[in-house]
Formats: C-alpha cells, sequence, structure tokens
C-alpha cells in the first residue's frame, strides 16, 4: 500500500499558450501559494522534462494551462494498493463543454525518474507520439479534482476537439482506417466519449467550435492520408486552423453548415453514431444530466 500525500508534493502549474491561461494561474496562487509554474517550453515531453527539473519532490503534480484545480484536492490523501513505483496517477477532469469527466486535462502524478527518461510526443514515435498514456503506466485515479475549461475561444475549443478527436479514434495508440475493423476494435469508452465530443456542447460559449474540432479531428485521422502523429505539433495544428479550415468557414461566422457536413460523412465513411446536426442546447443539457459519470471508487491500471 503507498499512500500519496498532496501536501508534500511539489505542484507544478504547466501552460503554453492557452488563452486563460493567466487567470487560471491566478486561481491556482490563490488557493496554493507554494505552486510553481512552467510557461512556454515547445513539445509535451520536453515540458513535462521541465517540470521535472523544476520540482524537487520525487514525485510532482501537474496542473495544465486550461485546467482549473479545486481547492480540496490539495487536502487530500490517496492510498494505492498497487505498485506505482513507475506509475503516472491520473485524475479526472470535468470538460467545460460537453461534461465528460475522464482523465483528459486532468491533474497528473508524476515520478520525477520517470519523466526524465521517457521519450514522447516530439521524441517519441508510433503510440508514444500522440499520448503519454499508450506509452506510460497510468494508473487511473478516483475523484473529479478539476475543471478543464476548453472553451475560452473558438480557437481553444477546436484544437480542444481535434486534438481528442485524433486520439479517441486510434486503438491502442495505433491507427486502424478499415471501418469494419474499427468499430469491432475500439474501445466501448472511447468511442462513447468520441460520439459525445462530436454531438455534445451547444448549451456552452464555443461548444460548436469543440464539436467541430472533434469531427475534424476524427475525419482528417480516419478518413484521409493525414499524418495523425502531427497532432502533437501545436505549430502544425494552427497551421490547419489557418489554412484548412479557415477558407472553408470565417472564423468569425457559424460553423454550422461544415459541422453538418463532415458529421454526414463520419456517418456515411465509419458508421459512428454522430448527427449532421448536434445536440442543440437542451438536448445537450439532458445528455449531461443522464450520463453524468460517478467518480472512480478506487485507483486502477489503464491497461
Amino acid at each position: 500500500m503507498t499512500r500519496i500525500k498532496i501536501s508534500q508534493l511539489d505542484i507544478v502549474y504547466l501552460s503554453y499558450d492557452e488563452p486563460n491561461c493567466e487567470q487560471n494561474w491566478q486561481h491556482l496562487q490563490s488557493i496554493c501559494p507554494r505552486a510553481l509554474r512552467v510557461h512556454g517550453v515547445k513539445g509535451s515531453d520536453a515540458a513535462h522534462k521541465a517540470c521535472a527539473q523544476l520540482a524537487s519532490t520525487d514525485r510532482f503534480v501537474t496542473v495544465d494551462g486550461d485546467n482549473q484545480l479545486r481547492a480540496e484536492f490539495l487536502d487530500q490523501e490517496f492510498s494505492v494498493d498497487l505498485d506505482i513505483t513507475n506509475s503516472v496517477l491520473s485524475f479526472a477532469g470535468l470538460n467545460s463543454v460537453n461534461g465528460l469527466a475522464y482523465g483528459n486535462g486532468g491533474v497528473k502524478i508524476w515520478p520525477q525518474h520517470v519523466v526524465e527518461n521517457m521519450q514522447t510526443h516530439e521524441a517519441g514515435s508510433g503510440d508514444s507520439a500522440v499520448d503519454f498514456c499508450w506509452a506510460l503506466d497510468y494508473v487511473l485515479m478516483p475523484g473529479v479534482w478539476s475543471d478543464v475549461l476548453i472553451n475560452h475561444t473558438q480557437h481553444q475549443a477546436w484544437r480542444a476537439g481535434f486534438r481528442e478527436g485524433v486520439k479517441l479514434s486510434l486503438i491502442g495508440g495505433e491507427l486502424v482506417r478499415d471501418p469494419q475493423q474499427w468499430r469491432a476494435s475500439i474501445a466501448r469508452n472511447n468511442l462513447n466519449r468520441l460520439t459525445a465530443w462530436m454531438n455534445v456542447g451547444l448549451d456552452q460559449e464555443q461548444g460548436l467550435w469543440a464539436i467541430l474540432g472533434a469531427r475534424h479531428g476524427v475525419y482528417k485521422t480516419m478518413l484521409t492520408d493525414w499524418d495523425w502523429t502531427q497532432v502533437q505539433d501545436f505549430d502544425h495544428l494552427d497551421w490547419i486552423w489557418d489554412r484548412e479550415l479557415a477558407p472553408l468557414v470565417d472564423p468569425l461566422t457559424d460553423p454550422f453548415s461544415l459541422c453538418a457536413s463532415l458529421g454526414l460523412t463520419l456517418r456515411d465513411g465509419l458508421g459512428v453514431a454522430v448527427a449532421p446536426e448536434p445536440f442543440n442546447p437542451l438536448q445537450s443539457q439532458w445528455f449531461k444530466d443522464l450520463n453524468a459519470m460517478p467518480p472512480r471508487t478506487e485507483a486502477r491500471r489503464l491497461k
């Protein structure tokens, strides 16, 4: 049995270019004055290594730039009946657009030595190039301890949806483009989350842009020859936003038509349950009320 007391761990705020990162940093400072910060380091692998170098404790907590920590997390002590010597502890965060609560964007606890030796994202290849969870040993922890605020701007919402659309389309971190094999292989939880990303959120500001981003990410991953590992490169995502999306939809106008068109293409090409028109605000709220996910009650390994 390993006991993790949050008050004994360094808290590192990790931001890059999130439009709400300064206000989230101010919030974290208000509840945790001892928090440290890493800002503007390009590449997820390099940025997390910078956190490990800054931290003075063997394990450290990261709070992402679009993530607002709940104060009660700081007083928690967790008991884990697993060998977590080399494990990343992943806590659920509540998504501000679609109401999903899982590891995406949530708080993480990292062993310093694991971060210092890992080769992921810009330093990795294949499954390790797009997400930590495929390359490292992840333990899913109980509770929802933060709010993942992805809808401060249109671009932020689109990018969050796009990146998760790509990642949730993968099977064990690898690409399976055959639609029949894909539908038979994708994990049920991932398909459910992907469906929510592509349909739910019109009751929130910029929610349509997150939905469009998710559909766009799935489309480029599954129905084009795009190199999906580029999802880890934020400069490349900016290029897609500026060069691919802008000619189709003026970012200052309603992207509803493109969203509906992508929905039809994904429904016909992949056979996924995506409506051309996303859920309206009332339907989105109904979905969240109906599908509110109970917090995990005990730690378990992701794989």
